[in-house]
Formats: C-alpha cells, sequence, structure tokens
C-alpha cells in the first residue's frame, strides 16, 4: 500500500509539474489556431516524426524551413570580452521564423508562404541579418571569460535558480544561445518565454554580476 501511495504521489507531482512547465500550449508558440496553418496541429510547426530536416546539429525532428542569412551582423561592444559568432545550434532554429527571411507557414516542405514574423519578434530587421542591437548569442561563455570580464559570474559554480549551475542549465556547448534565455515549450503567462521570471531583472542577474 505504501508503495502504491508513493506511486500515486509521484504521478501526480509529474502531471502537476507538466501544468506548469513545458506547455506549448496556450503559449506565444501556439500556432494551433493561426490563419497560416492549415491544420489544426501545434508541434507540426516545427517538428515532424517523419522526413525531418537533419541538417543542423541538436534539432529534434526540425520540420521548418531553415534561413539562409549568412553571415549576419552580431552584437559588438568595447566592453564586449566574448568573441560573438555566427548563430549556432538551436539559436538557428529559432532565427528560421525570428530574422523575417522565412515564411511562418513554411513547413513541411512548403517553400511558397507569403505570411512574416513582424514586430518586435523580427529580430532580423528589414534586413534579415541585423542582430546587432540584440543580445549575443553563440558565445562561448566560461570561467575564462568570467574573470576576464568582471562582471560575469563563473557558470561552472554559479547556481541558475533551475537546480544546477549556470553552466549545467543554460549552456549549450558551454555557449550562449537563445535558448538560455528561452523556452520555446514554456507558457508561464505574459512572460516572453522566459526560462525563469525576470522580476526585478532576476533572469539578467542570474549571469550578470552588478
Amino acid at each position: 500500500m505504501r508503495r502504491l501511495s508513493l506511486l500515486v504521489s509521484l504521478a501526480i507531482g509529474f502531471f502537476a509539474a507538466q501544468t506548469t512547465m513545458g506547455q506549448i500550449s496556450g503559449s506565444a508558440h501556439d500556432f494551433s489556431t493561426a490563419t497560416w496553418n492549415a491544420t489544426d496541429e501545434i508541434c507540426i510547426v516545427c517538428h515532424t516524426p517523419h522526413n525531418a530536416d537533419v541538417t543542423v546539429a541538436n534539432a529534434p525532428l526540425w520540420n521548418h524551413q531553415l534561413s539562409t542569412i549568412n553571415p549576419y551582423t552580431v552584437y559588438t561592444s568595447l566592453t564586449l570580452d566574448a568573441t560573438v559568432g555566427q548563430p549556432s545550434a538551436s539559436s538557428k532554429l529559432c532565427l528560421s521564423c525570428h530574422d523575417g527571411s522565412v515564411a511562418l507557414e513554411n513547413f513541411g516542405g512548403v517553400t511558397t508562404g507569403t505570411n512574416y514574423i513582424t514586430g518586435g519578434a523580427n529580430i532580423g530587421g528589414t534586413s534579415h541579418a541585423d542582430l546587432s542591437d540584440d543580445h549575443p548569442i553563440s558565445f562561448t561563455y566560461n570561467t575564462a571569460l568570467a574573470t576576464t570580464d568582471g562582471g560575469l559570474f563563473d557558470p561552472s559554480t554559479q547556481a541558475s535558480g533551475l537546480g544546477g549551475t549556470i553552466e549545467e542549465d543554460l549552456l549549450y556547448g558551454g555557449k550562449m544561445e537563445c535558448a538560455s534565455c528561452h523556452d520555446v515549450h514554456n507558457s508561464y503567462g505574459n512572460m516572453g518565454l522566459l526560462v525563469k521570471p525576470n522580476s526585478a531583472s532576476a533572469l539578467c542577474l542570474t549571469c550578470h554580476d552588478k
């Protein structure tokens, strides 16, 4: 009976967690009712179980047309100590919509869409290649950078607030990427799909020692 109670408690905890985290339904990335989505499916805009695009590493069964922009104009500053590269990893997937060069409905082999992301969500600007006014991505964030910069926490030891260190929870291949701050499957209300609340700049201050 004790074992059964434990299993029930674990199941309840699991489903409770699923209702508060990782739920794309109802979030800004729920496109099931979008006029340009001829299906009523949520996942298919980005993922497919068959005939996926596997040209990008660590892209889970990708189904959306990728951007061909190369190179992007990346962020630079006299106070920036990191070496910012061209978007890599999952950031390339984000930009397949968010640089504004690929139509939203260009998924599942479609390449003739006419609906493009607009407004503040279009971070590529009118040229689709201008990331110079956005937080830098695709740069190595490690102990050496934190030491050189002096205004960053050491990602190998600093807690992320998500259970582990910055390195463990927020970096991808040791790099800062779009997904370091944004969880595309998350629906924390009106929080911009952030990985954690940013009240009093809490998300920013996870990495920035200010």
